[in-house]
């Protein structure tokens, strides 16, 4: 019975989880270029069980793992010309104030008081020989990355991508930090898109479905344990008793 207890306790652990995912999910629904976090959870294998059982140890019977899905999201057309959206695969590189190499899709970009194309909280665009400068001028960017500020050209912007995306480690603001010995590949196949900005993929629906789902979920293991309580209580007072 008391494995009982720890079983039902342990499979509440990723309701919790998918919980806390789904939650940041629609938290950042309207923040562009943000990539859902999903939560994926297997059984335990009978002979995984057994081996937990010879050493007596009673494992949790559920397995969660977080992972980001990196699909799409739609095109939102702003007319802003310093809007940016990768049609394809692959993420624009940034440069963080404190000088670390960051990747995004969120491609909604400001020029600064040094006229340097920028994101939110100051990380620079970066392009294939540096920050992009484009000053004060009308920015054009073509299909293939070329960023020109009043007819002339002023960078190169080519999308990169990474070998294992789940590598990639996010801090915020749809921002990915590159780990150590992972390497950036051009993304030749992908094209930029001006004055368009990729949504996030969240279905905010499905996320609210889902949080039902896992609360239900939650309150039956949760009520479990009380039933399986309560028959141990009941279990010690008759055995004290005699």
């Amino acid at each position: 019975m008391i494995k009982g207890l720890y079983t039902s306790a342990s499979a509440m652990i990723p309701r919790i989880k998918k919980q806390e995912a789904s939650a940041n999910n629609i938290a950042n629904a309207s923040t562009p270029g943000f990539k859902k976090e999903r939560v994926f959870t297997k059984e335990l294998s009978k002979a995984e069980l057994k081996v937990a059982h010879r050493r007596n140890v009673w494992e949790q019977p559920m397995v969660d793992k977080s992972y980001t899905s990196f699909a799409p999201g739609v095109f939102d057309k702003t007319g802003n010309p310093l809007n940016m959206a990768i049609d394809g695969d692959g993420f624009f590189t940034l440069e963080l104030p404190d000088g670390t190499r960051a990747l995004t899709r969120n491609g909604a970009f400001s020029v600064n008081n040094q006229g340097q194309l920028e994101i939110p909280g100051g990380a620079l665009v970066m392009g294939d020989g540096g920050p992009i400068e484009v000053g004060s001028g009308v920015v054009e960017v073509s299909g293939t990355g070329i960023v020109s500020s009043n007819g002339l050209p002023v960078g190169q912007i080519t999308p990169v991508t990474v070998n294992d995306l789940q590598a990639l480690n996010k801090i915020g603001s749809s921002m990915y930090i590159l780990p150590e010995g992972e390497e950036l590949i051009p993304a030749t196949k992908s094209t930029i898109q001006q004055g368009y900005l990729e949504a996030s993929n969240v279905d905010i629906v499905r996320e609210m479905i889902e949080m039902i789902i896992s609360f239900r979920n939650f309150e039956a293991d949760s009520k479990s344990i009380s039933v399986q309580d309560q028959s141990l209580e009941q279990l010690f007072s008759r055995v004290g008793s005699r």
